[in-house]
Order: C-alpha cells, then sequence, then structure tokens
C-alpha cells in the first residue's frame, strides 16, 4: 500500500517519536532527525521516571485530558508488547491553603477518579519518611503513578525502525521551510509533504518566534539512596508532591530499578540547553534546603546524583502546538508537566497534520483551554 505522505519530523524525545507513532500508523512514511544519539542523552525525555497523574490543580483543562492520556499510553503498551507504568497513587501534602484542592476535587469527582483524606492520626505511620511537623492536610489521590522514559522512548525508537521509519542521528537541522516542507541538516535538503518541528529545549533555534512565548529553563533533581531502615517504606511509596509554599517538591520513588528521585516545579527561566549539564551548587540549592524540611532524618539519606536538565516553559504553563506555514507544525509541549501527555500530545498532532481535526481546534485543546470532543 502506497504512503500517505512523507512527515519530516525534527527530534526524536517524546513528542516526536509519538507524533511518528501516530502518523505511521495512519499509514505515512517518517524521517526523523535529531543533533545528537537516537535517543538523546540529553533530551528533556531522557530520564528514570516521571509522574503521571489525574490531579491538576487550577489547570482543570489539563486534568481533563488525562483520561485521553492514559487511552493512548495504554495503546503504545500494546504495540510495544510492554507496559512502561507503574499505578501507585499520588499523595500530597498540605501545609496551608491553596486553590489545588478546589481545583483537583472538582476535576477528579467529575472523572470518577477516587480521593481521600488521610487522617493526620495515622500519618506518621503510612509515611515515615516523611517531616509532617507543619503538615495540615494530606489528600491521597487513584489514577497516579510512574511513567518509565528510558524504556518508553527506547521502546518507541525499536518499534518505529521495525516499522520502516528512517532516522538520521547526530544530524542537526538548521533550517527548515514550512513552504516546501523541507529542512536543511549537516549540509543536505531533505523533502517531505509535512515538517514538524518537535525540538524541545532546542526549538526557538529553527523557530526564533517561538521566544515570545516560551523559553528554555534549567532545571535540577537529586537522586538519593534512603538509610536502610527506609528502604522498604520507600518501595512501597507512591509518587508524592509537598505543595508548601517553602518546600514544594515531588518525590518519585524508587521502582522497577530506578533510584529515588526528588525535584522541584520552581522554574528559573534562564539557561543554555547546550551548556553543561553537571548540575552546580547553585542549580541545587533550592533542593539542598527543602530536603532536610520534607525529609525525616535527613542526614541518613546518600546523595548519588545532582542532575541539571531543560525544558521549554512557557508564562502559564500551557502547551504550544500551532501551524507552521501551509507544510510545517510546532510541538512545544513541556512545561514541565508535558512527559505524561507525551502519547496524546502525538496523536493531537497527528489529527492536526492529517486534517482530522481543525488546527485550531487542536491548538486549543493542546493549551488546555478546549476539552476533546468525545
Amino acid at each position: 500500500m502506497a504512503a500517505k505522505g512523507k512527515v519530516l519530523i525534527v527530534g526524536a524525545g517524546i513528542a516526536g517519536l509519538s507524533t511518528a507513532w501516530n502518523l505511521k500508523r495512519r499509514g505515512y512514511d517518517i524521517e526523523i532527525f535529531d543533533q545528537g544519539p537516537i535517543p538523546n542523552p540529553i533530551s528533556s525525555s531522557w530520564d528514570e521516571h516521571r509522574i503521571t497523574r489525574h490531579a491538576y490543580g487550577e489547570f482543570e483543562g489539563y486534568a481533563h485530558l488525562m483520561p485521553y492520556a492514559f487511552k493512548m499510553w495504554d495503546k503504545l503498551w500494546k504495540d510495544l508488547g510492554a507496559t512502561h507504568y507503574e499505578p501507585t497513587g499520588a499523595t500530597y501534602f498540605i501545609h496551608e491553603e491553596t486553590p489545588w484542592y478546589h481545583g483537583t476535587s472538582t476535576a477528579l469527582s467529575e472523572m470518577g477518579i477516587r480521593y481521600r483524606d488521610i487522617p493526620l492520626s495515622k500519618a506518621a505511620d503510612r509515611f515515615p519518611m516523611f517531616n509532617l511537623e507543619t503538615v495540615t492536610r494530606i489528600v491521597e489521590t487513584d489514577g497516579a503513578g510512574v511513567l518509565f522514559p528510558y524504556r518508553i522512548v527506547r521502546g518507541l525508537v525499536n518499534f518505529l525502525g521495525a516499522h520502516g521509519v528512517t532516522f538520521h542521528a547526530l544530524h542537526q537541522v538548521t533550517a527548515l521551510d514550512a513552504e516546501k516542507g523541507t529542512v536543511t541538516a549537516n549540509g543536505k535538503t531533505f523533502s517531505g509533504d509535512y515538517v514538524v518541528i518537535a525540538a524541545g529545549a532546542w526549538a526557538d533555534r529553527l523557530v526564533p518566534d517561538l521566544r515570545r512565548d516560551a523559553h528554555a529553563s534549567r532545571q535540577a533533581v537529586i537522586f538519593l539512596a534512603p538509610p536502610p531502615e527506609l528502604t522498604e517504606a520507600w518501595h512501597e511509596a507512591g509518587v508524592m508532591a509537598d505543595l508548601g509554599d517553602e518546600t514544594s517538591c515531588y518525590v518519585l520513588p524508587p521502582r522497577r530499578g530506578m533510584r529515588l528521585k526528588i525535584g522541584d516545579h520552581v522554574f528559573t527561566h534562564r539557561g543554555d540547553p547546550d551548556g553543561d549539564r553537571r548540575a552546580t551548587d547553585e542549580d541545587v540549592a533550592r533542593l539542598m534546603r527543602v530536603l532536610p524540611k520534607v525529609l525525616r532524618n535527613y542526614e541518613g539519606y546518600q546523595i548519588l546524583e545532582r542532575k541539571a536538565c531543560f525544558y521549554t516553559v512557557t508564562e502559564d504553563e500551557h502547551f504550544i502546538q500551532k501551524p507552521l506555514g501551509p507544510k510545517g507544525w510546532l510541538i512545544s509541549a513541556c512545561s514541565g508537566h508535558g512527559f505524561k501527555l507525551g502519547a496524546l500530545t502525538g496523536e493531537l498532532a497527528a489529527r492536526a497534520i492529517t486534517g482530522e481535526t481543525p488546527a485550531a481546534e487542536i491548538t486549543e485543546i493542546a493549551a488546555g483551554r478546549q476539552r476533546i470532543k468525545a
């Protein structure tokens, strides 16, 4: 059967690979370009584990995208022949009044996702690793767990390669023509019927206008080895988030051979993604202040790695998907919460490119301003 067309995709992170997967399922020929190896170990998508959840606080538009995201992940697991997700539930530690609870409870109730308060009298036994002195409320939700990016992107690369996708590793794209459907990489011009820019923190190098709405942000995470007496508790823990003004952080437990990871959602709004990825003292300064406040017996933990990473952020944390001329499409879907929606991001892009859904509608859905029509 003849292909429906050829699509050139710049960027082999989750957005680019998911778009390739969704277009390949629709009968398109695909070529993928990345400036590094594929998968690229300095891409925003390269990590041990990431949180997925339905609880989204005031971002109710994204909460209502999550059931569709979970369905798309299930389709991907079927194609990959492996499930790179572990349901754990999520626990949120609240210290002061926050609009997060109202938005979350409203959306979860509407979607039929269970949530409950954990009595503070039982919290010390349930969470022996946490400092609970200033915690005033603990909320536990279903519909949450851990995604394993290393395995997901590798699985996608292997699947796509086995289904005829052409990879151009170590090909830095320096120009694109969204009128003609071409990209220039390593001094050579490649032609297609459509071009997708999914270049993560480097996207503005090819689409300078993106800088008006999004820019790269250097972020830090810390990997820890817990004290021996808490090893079992951590392995049984779900994903967690502290929502305090002075203690905000997220925590991923050491599941499926991955390490205990702690990061925060405080954007730096600075940095060059081509810079050194070794985390500096400045990079981790806030986390190092937070950890002793959040973790009980913090002195018993060992730091295994301090890591710097990059992703693009927008002012209100919305995703960008929009046309670039008649033969181009831009995906900038990150702002620190993009991976959990990765499989759906590619589906939305594919719907726009194939004309199944109007491009303007996809732009609004990706930005969390419009729900997907049933």
